[in-house]
Order: structure tokens, then C-alpha cells, then sequence
């Protein structure tokens, strides 16, 4: 398990960063434009992704007050980016740094008033996907903007660029 989690780490890393550097390219006015998905606009959707990696970050680290960053950052897409990256990183250090009893240990926390108990790893194969869900719906507010040189981000071609 620990080897599948730390590959996935790595690869969340890997495919968020060639999509961050391609929004970059764009202007302000692009990376912020309102296109009907999950979230309205790409600087949402990554802040999204930041939201969702800061809160299980938290959540593991048994924070008694969660810091939602979309209730709190105003930042530019660049700062968005870096703070994204940063905490990923965080989760491949903290992944590569774990034991097996950390992995299989069961933790709980309280969403909206209800305690839910999940093994680590669940929740670390849980946070790898949404990620990738997220990149692909990146993929298509950049194919809706037309952006062209899109990078592929699959698992197969990290997995080829890595050997």
C-alpha cells in the first residue's frame, strides 16, 4: 500500500504542477472567466483543490479549528499555484515518511456535527482522486477557453516519464 500511496503522491504533484504552469500562460481575465462546471473558473477549481488537501491535511494533524483557505486567501493564481504545490508536497513527505501502522491507523473527525472514522489510507487514495477529477476538469475549462497545448496528465504518462 505504502509504495501504491507514494507513487500517487508524487504523480498528484507531477500532473497538478504541468497544468498549473500552462493556466500561468493565460491572462488574469482567462483564469478567472466563469465557465459552467463544478466550480466557475479555473482559479476556483485549484483553489478547490488547495481547500480540499489544506482540510485533510488538518484533519490528520488533529487541528481543532479547520482554516478553509478559500475563506481566507485572495491571492493571485501564481500564489495559488505555489500554495497548492507546497502542501502536496507536504503529503508526499508525510506519505514517504509513514509506517504501516500510521497508514492503517483509523482517525475520526466531525463534518457537520457527525463523526466519521476512515483509515488513512482510504483517505489518502480519497485525496489522490480528487485531485485527478479536478485535473480533468481543468483540462476542460483550458479546452473551453481554447487553450491549446494542453499537457497529458495520465497515469500512464507519469509512470513512462519516471523510467
Amino acid at each position: 500500500m505504502k509504495e501504491l500511496l507514494k507513487q500517487l503522491a508524487a504523480y498528484n504533484i507531477w500532473a497538478t504542477k504541468l497544468l498549473a504552469d500552462r493556466i500561468k500562460q493565460l491572462s488574469e481575465e482567462d483564469i478567472n472567466k466563469e465557465i459552467a462546471s463544478s466550480f466557475p473558473s479555473l482559479y476556483k477549481t485549484v483553489l478547490h483543490m488547495w481547500d480540499a488537501e489544506s482540510i485533510w491535511w488538518q484533519r490528520l494533524k488533529l487541528a481543532e479549528q479547520i482554516i478553509i483557505p478559500n475563506e481566507v486567501f485572495k491571492g493571485k493564481f501564481d500564489e495559488l499555484a505555489a500554495n497548492l504545490a507546497k502542501q502536496s508536497l507536504q503529503w508526499k513527505e508525510w506519505v514517504e515518511n509513514a509506517t504501516d501502522n500510521q497508514l492503517a491507523h483509523v482517525f475520526s473527525f466531525v463534518r457537520n456535527k457527525e463523526e466519521i472514522k476512515m483509515l488513512v489510507h482510504n483517505m489518502l487514495l480519497h485525496l489522490f482522486n480528487h485531485g485527478t477529477y479536478h485535473r480533468g476538469q481543468l483540462v476542460t475549462l483550458l479546452r473551453q477557453l481554447n487553450a491549446d497545448k494542453i499537457p497529458q496528465t495520465d497515469f500512464s504518462v507519469f509512470c513512462r516519464k519516471k523510467n
